[in-house]
């Protein structure tokens, strides 16, 4: 069992044709963040809940925070 809150897979198809990827065009800034943040060594940066907790209720992994932090004005 992982110890974060899972995302949902942007390339899967839901109840409507368009996927989630289909709404965001190919130059987007929002892409840039997402590979950006992706390549990072969050551990070696110094974020100490990179490794979750074995207790509690599961929290969202720091990269996804951080993505909503660089992207969000």
């Amino acid at each position: 069992m992982k110890r974060f809150v899972e995302d949902e897979n942007r390339s899967q198809s839901t109840l409507f044709p368009e996927r989630l990827d289909d709404y965001v065009d190919e130059d987007n800034l929002v892409r840039v963040v997402d590979v950006f943040v992706d390549e990072l060594n969050l551990g070696g940066l110094g974020f100490t809940r990179v490794d979750p907790r074995a207790t509690g209720r599961p929290s969202y992994h720091p990269s996804v925070l951080l993505k909503l932090y660089i992207y969000v004005p």
